[in-house]
């Protein structure tokens, strides 16, 4: 029976994942026996997931080319209430807030001259230019840290960013250390990278130190991708104490620690670890929740010992920034626009915590109150595929908490809910849609 129960649950993470999009209609799944070693199971235990997966209707064989996800067959409607005529989508975080536009577009103005606009759609290095590194110094400046501007690098947006960083500083083969619940995008760039994902243990303050170095004990780690500040999926953020903690886990130990900063502005009271570890700690940020999400420009700020060899990984993925962005953003930080949309999206942010605290009141809920997240640990007997899937059919998405799990070891009974992109009247409908819906019955949504 546990055998049955344990290969029902990796079905669930793989299910979450498709649920999530890290894996897309037409992705080729591994070849099982490459699964099995993956997720360190039995051959026998990896091909009754397949099965699963296939009974479920959520991929398809094809003989002689594998194992292939297909679009999920739409949950049937429920009984507890009408279906919602406007989707509302809560598995992304893509904040934008009023009069956002009208303050970017006026910095823009001056690239429309055909001289300016001729250099700035020149291609740009990895590097950038003398003015872009001093604009990023300004713009990733927080609690009194302020990166030296010859240690910024530039990529095309976040993701190529720490992929850069980690191709460089982790070898095929190597081991990545990870909180055991992570960005779901990291989860399926490792593989890629041909690197493996080792799980540390986090507690309600964020990644323990006794764990990392545990795990660098139990075999060499080549560095440690974490997210301090506002974590996601768990919103969580670490303290003084224990990042002063994980700072000297971190000397002892030798290791790289590659922080993820993408939501470190909505914390500017906050510095980032490479203030503790400055010659240890690359921190990797993006203009995309900062801003706009169509503005992906990403960012490394790397200690001089590797940035050569991280400038050479991003160049080689063709992950180089667009010159355009690169002035833009220059432009933007001297207008004082880059601060007045990430000051409107601290108070955003925070109105919007004020509406789910309302919403989902006396239930398992965190989630800081500067940050877009929220983690809901779900009353039984539900469970969080069956959750999201009768979410659904509200026309409410939200991501099972499997699609944040590292190895199927975790797969929590839990939700992530994005609070930052639908608008706020819609966000506090949809929580309250979910609300009644935890506190009814799965077997009452499925009519039996």
């Amino acid at each position: 029976m546990g055998s049955a129960y344990d290969y029902r649950r990796i079905a669930d993470a793989v299910e979450a994942e498709i649920s999530a999009g890290v894996l897309r209609p037409g992705d080729r799944l591994p070849p099982q026996r490459d699964f099995a070693r993956r997720r360190r199971i039995a051959d026998s235990t990896a091909a009754r997931v397949y099965r699963e997966l296939a009974r479920r209707g959520l991929t398809v064989g094809e003989v002689g080319r594998g194992t292939f996800v297909r679009a999920a067959a739409p949950p049937p409607a429920p009984a507890l209430a009408e279906p919602s005529p406007h989707a509302v989508d809560l598995t992304l975080n893509h904040p934008v807030v009023p009069g956002q536009a009208a303050l970017l577009a006026a910095g823009l103005a001056p690239l429309l001259r055909a001289d300016v606009l001729d250099s700035a759609l020149r291609p740009a290095g990895v590097a950038g230019t003398a003015a872009a590194r001093f604009a990023a110094t300004e713009l990733l400046a927080r609690g009194g840290w302020r990166p030296e501007p010859g240690r910024v690098l530039f990529a095309g947006n976040g993701r190529q960013a720490v992929a850069g960083v980690l191709s460089a500083l982790v070898p095929p083969g190597g081991r990545l250390g990870v909180e055991e619940l992570t960005y779901p995008v990291l989860r399926a760039l490792a593989p890629r990278l041909g690197v493996s994902a080792v799980p540390l243990a986090v507690d309600a303050e964020g990644v323990v130190p006794d764990a990392l170095a545990a795990a660098h004990r139990a075999a060499p780690l080549g560095a440690v991708y974490l997210q301090p500040t506002l974590h996601n999926p768990l919103g969580t953020v670490l303290s003084e104490r224990r990042r002063e903690d994980l700072a000297r886990v971190v000397r002892a130990v030798g290791v790289p620690v590659v922080e993820d900063a993408v939501w470190g502005f909505l914390r500017p009271d906050l510095p980032p670890l490479a203030a503790l570890l400055p010659e240890s700690a690359v921190v990797v940020d993006s203009l995309s929740k900062r801003l706009a999400p169509g503005l992906g420009l990403g960012f490394a700020v790397v200690p001089g010992r590797w940035r050569e060899a991280v400038a050479e990984a991003v160049r080689a993925t063709g992950g180089g920034p667009p010159g355009f962005a690169l002035d833009a953003a220059a432009r933007w930080l001297a207008d004082g626009a880059v601060h007045a949309v990430a000051d409107a999206k601290r108070r955003d942010a925070a109105a919007r915590q004020e509406v789910a605290a309302a919403a989902l009141a006396g239930f398992a809920v965190r989630g800081d109150p500067a940050g877009y997240t929220c983690w809901w640990e779900l009353p039984a007997p539900w469970r969080a595929e069956e959750f999201a899937a009768a979410a659904a059919a509200r026309g409410i998405a939200v991501t099972p908490g499997a699609a944040f799990a590292v190895t199927g070891a975790r797969t929590p009974n839990a939700v992530r809910l994005g609070l930052g992109s639908p608008p706020v009247d819609d966000l506090a409908r949809a929580l309250g849609v979910l609300a009644a819906l935890a506190r009814s019955a799965p077997g009452d949504v499925r009519g039996r």
